[in-house]
């Protein structure tokens, strides 16, 4: 009877193990150091033309010339050959593009954060890019195998402030936390990323090696430490609602929207302001590079209301 009851016990004492895990996995709400009142954005639009038509042209002058993007490109030399394209397309177009490796290339040059674990390693990335930020107040996080078109990205941000906590992109949920998708970029402003850096010296709310029985991804352990700053995953959107950060391909998004949308294709497909897409191989997106930067119809003016220049010294197209 009594090693019945000890396994009994020990039962019990699994179960509510078990249980409580999956309550914090699920339903997790750590108490955050900055009041709700704080949050007012959760769905993040880039502006309309008609809100551009109502600055003046210096204040629009002044915006474009202050929106500014560090890029942080995690890679790995097991994908040297998209390290290689990120580095030859569009992060050229970054105001700022520096690479992660978790260990050293001779092919090229990155920060080695010599870490292999994948959280360890962009708590690493994101601490560094904070420390030497310099004058820069947005920041884009994205793997190698990420295509975007920084100028959209831009154009997204333009009339936001840095100085407010923004995290932004492809936003999903598990459970009860909302996490924006790695796989598609991750936007921080100022405001968020050094709220971040505070929070990871504390390990018991944002630990560098997880203690838990299974493992999160890295997006949705970003998401939790920034959760305990007041800080919450925004889905970044156009004027009309349509999402900016795709985890699909061109021709897989296209190939959806001819199921989905066959009177419609391209309407239904994506947005016309994208800043990411996903999925592609170093072929498809030198194919793209072509495709939103060199190919035009001669003699056809889209009057865009803003131009951004190219960083200064950059060799980009």
């Amino acid at each position: 009877m009594l090693s019945e009851g000890g396994s009994f016990m020990k039962g019990m004492a699994m179960g509510a193990i078990f249980c409580l895990g999956l309550s914090l996995f699920g339903t997790f709400s750590p108490a955050t150091e900055h009041g709700p009142g704080e949050h007012h954005h959760h769905h993040v639009k880039a502006p309309s033309k008609d809100e551009l038509t109502r600055l003046s042209d210096s204040h629009v002058l002044e915006l474009v010339n202050q929106v500014r993007v560090s890029c942080i490109i995690m890679v790995q030399p097991k994908i040297l050959v998209y390290w290689a394209t990120a580095l030859d397309t569009w992060s050229k177009h970054c105001d700022k593009a520096v690479f992660y490796t978790s260990e050293s290339s001779k092919a090229l040059e990155a920060v080695d954060l010599n870490e292999e674990d994948d959280w360890a390693r962009l708590r690493k990335a994101l601490k560094h890019a904070y420390e030497n930020a310099g004058d820069l107040r947005w920041f884009f996080v994205a793997k190698a195998t990420t295509f975007a078109i920084i100028e959209n990205l831009k154009h997204l941000v333009l009339t936001k402030d840095p100085e407010e906590p923004f995290y932004l992109g492809n936003a999903m949920k598990s459970g009860e936390l909302e996490y924006v998708a790695y796989e598609s970029g991750i936007v921080l402003s100022y405001e968020a990323l050094k709220r971040l850096v505070n929070v990871l010296e504390d390990e018991e709310k944002c630990p560098e090696r997880g203690h838990a029985l299974w493992t999160m991804s890295e997006d949705k352990q970003l998401a939790v430490c920034l959760k305990y700053t007041g800080v919450f995953a925004e889905n970044g959107e156009d004027s009309h609602g349509k999402g900016l950060f795709n985890s699909k391909s061109v021709d897989s998004l296209i190939t959806d929207s001819m199921r989905d949308n066959p009177t419609n294709v391209v309407e239904g497909c994506c947005s016309d302001l994208a800043v990411t897409f996903n999925g592609m191989s170093p072929n498809q997106m030198q194919v793209m590079m072509f495709g939103v930067y060199r190919l035009r119809p001669y003699g056809h003016d889209f009057h865009d209301l803003l131009v951004f220049q190219p960083p200064e010294g950059s060799d980009n197209d």
